[in-house]
């Protein structure tokens, strides 16, 4: 697909039709690049991903919204709502888990994290709400599915651990640096138009269902 430029991303109609595509995205991921991706699109990325869940999503908002920086930058990466098993051997740490934990339990932050953090990508599982996809409309980000139960599959796109914050919080819930490389598939579940793949989905279920009751 040829590329195109910021202002005609923003311009482009969100309810064109446009052909479901796969992309290869290196972070830092850009405003343009993000603004590109439909749900239904499979995308791969390479570089860094932080793994951030409940605990290091409050973290952060609190430092921030104290006039203070969290430990790393995460403007225009990839987050990713994991907990990883991990181990350090020798001077270095290795991943040797790392499965999507259920992304609607950071639904109360996540609107506010994007808006504030300048994060991209927001990756994990089973769906997020309207405040999400709201925020991802706003300031340009998507929000992408990975398989569950494929955590072999996450390890083996994981080349290193780069960095570790936050271990007080836990092993699962510290904030994790990893560098991958072909990290997916991702499936776009929400994207910049705040279209929700999920929520059209429940809703269609629930319309099928009302059409059965009626039949009854």
């Amino acid at each position: 697909m040829p590329s195109l430029g910021v202002m005609d991303l923003t311009k482009l109609s969100c309810l064109e039709v446009m052909d479901m595509a796969e992309y290869r995205l290196e972070t830092p991921i850009s405003e343009e690049d993000a603004r590109k991706l439909r749900v239904g699109d499979i995308v791969y990325i390479s570089g860094i991903i932080v793994t951030a869940r409940d605990a290091a999503h409050r973290r952060v908002l609190e430092l921030l919204n104290k006039g203070e920086k969290p430990p790393i930058d995460l403007k225009d990466l990839a987050i990713y709502h994991c907990g990883p098993v991990v181990k350090k051997v020798g001077e270095e740490w290795q991943a040797f888990g790392g499965g999507p934990t259920t992304s609607a339990r950071m639904e109360i932050f996540e609107g506010e994290f994007i808006e504030k953090t300048g994060i991209r990508a927001v990756i994990g599982k089973g769906g997020m709400g309207d405040k999400t996809a709201e925020a991802m409309k706003r300031f340009g980000a998507f929000y992408a599915t990975f398989p569950g139960g494929a955590s072999v599959l996450a390890i083996k796109a994981v080349k290193r651990v780069k960095d570790v914050f936050w271990l007080d919080l836990g092993m699962p819930e510290a904030m994790w640096v990893l560098e991958v490389e072909n990290f997916g598939p991702l499936l776009v579940a929400i994207d910049s138009c705040g279209d929700n793949l999920h929520k059209r989905i429940s809703q269609q279920a629930s319309e099928r269902l009302n059409e059965v009751l009626k039949r009854i």
